[in-house]
């Protein structure tokens, strides 16, 4: 590829603070950038896409609701949930979104196995499912040929907001984490294995994980 790609792990860190973040840095961005990928979880939160309709957000409760330019419906977000924000050069990749949301699902597919998991994606629902179970979401935006937003894996995590929306506007579709299939499950393991590979599916050497955005 001749570039490398850069690989963060930001901790716990507030939602609007990182989208803030992700929409300056693919606004500034030049051809000659690095592709970054984040990794963090956030505090609870639930979040809207773009085409997000009210009738999905059944009992959000004290739990705050943010709108969002990505699209896709509403999910939530919490601790123990692995987030990976994916910012690449779709163009300079030569791929398109539907070949991003691959590459999303498949390192996610790649990653769940290393625990043991058998899970894959649908064509028609975007995610990946174990048992008909939802395990990580998905939801991108695309800005001057540039991705941001990305993926969510249910790693080790309360599930029970799901249960105050239909996840992904799904009525009744049921959530799972990897701890529920796979007692070993640690996050801090799966950052490295989902990070891993995202970075083999883009094209990438295994990249060095780096803390924070120094």
């Amino acid at each position: 590829m001749g570039r490398d790609l850069i690989c963060r792990d930001l901790g716990v860190i507030d939602y609007a603070v990182t989208w803030e973040r992700m929409k300056q840095f693919t606004q500034v961005r030049s051809k000659d950038d690095a592709d970054e990928i984040w990794l963090l979880e956030h505090p609870s939160l639930f979040t809207q896409g773009q085409a997000g309709k009210e009738e999905h957000l059944l009992a959000p409760g004290d739990i705050p609701v943010i709108q969002v330019d990505r699209g896709g419906q509403v999910t939530y977000h919490g601790p123990g949930q692995l987030v990976a924000y994916v910012m690449v050069d779709l163009k300079r990749l030569g791929i398109g979104v539907r070949d991003l949301v691959s590459v999303l699902e498949n390192a996610v597919v790649g990653t769940l196995v290393q625990s043991s998991i058998e899970a894959y994606p649908k064509p028609d629902a975007p995610g990946v499912y174990v048992n008909e179970q939802k395990i990580a979401s998905l939801g991108l935006r695309v800005r001057r040929g540039c991705s941001f937003h990305g993926l969510a894996l249910n790693v080790d995590m309360d599930l029970t907001p799901f249960n105050r929306i239909n996840p992904c506007g799904y009525q009744g579709l049921q959530m799972v984490d990897m701890k529920r299939l796979n007692k070993d499950a640690i996050l801090s393991n799966v950052k490295v294995q989902l990070a891993n590979q995202l970075a083999e599916q883009l094209g990438y050497s295994y990249p060095a994980i780096q803390q924070g955005w120094k």
